[in-house]
């Protein structure tokens, strides 16, 4: 498979997003800002989706076993712990919850407490998006320079 495909699809996956994708798309051959693009569109790719419909499908898992039900809770939790910054903060809250490229925060992690907050995708979906290039930037910079993306 070729490693744009690769680097796309990698950013996609919860934990691993931007962190995990620009550094294997600039192993694996790509100039940094490709490996910037592609990451940043393949962490977006998923979110309107998770914002959308997460309080949906978790509400037909907890009806499923109570294995899922806990899984659930677990995230549900997850997002709890979140929701203090985005309330206090609204757009820059959540941004920053985006932006900040350590576990339990990206992309994913946004859109769960956005979700679990009933906010409106016209009003997550920009902040989000200015959180996963600002990560982007930030994980690019640390991994090969300040001078890598300008």
């Amino acid at each position: 498979m070729r490693p744009e495909i690769i680097t796309l699809l990698m950013a996609m996956v919860p934990v691993i997003e931007l962190r995990g994708a620009i550094p294997y798309g600039v192993i694996a051959g790509l100039d940094v800002h490709v490996a910037f693009i592609l990451a940043v569109i393949g962490n977006l790719i998923p979110i309107p989706f998770l914002i959308v419909f997460t309080r949906k499908v978790f509400e037909w898992l907890r009806t499923k076993s109570l294995r899922l039900d806990r899984l659930v809770c677990r995230l549900e939790a997850k997002a709890d712990k979140n929701k203090e910054l985005v309330e206090r903060y609204k757009f820059f809250g959540l941004m920053l919850l985006v932006a900040i490229p350590l576990p339990g925060t990206g992309a994913w992690t946004g859109a769960l407490v956005a979700a679990m907050m009933d906010m409106r995708l016209k009003k997550a979906m920009p902040a989000i998006i200015v959180g996963v290039i600002i990560a982007g930037i930030i994980v690019t910079t640390l991994t090969y320079g300040a001078g890598a993306l300008f």
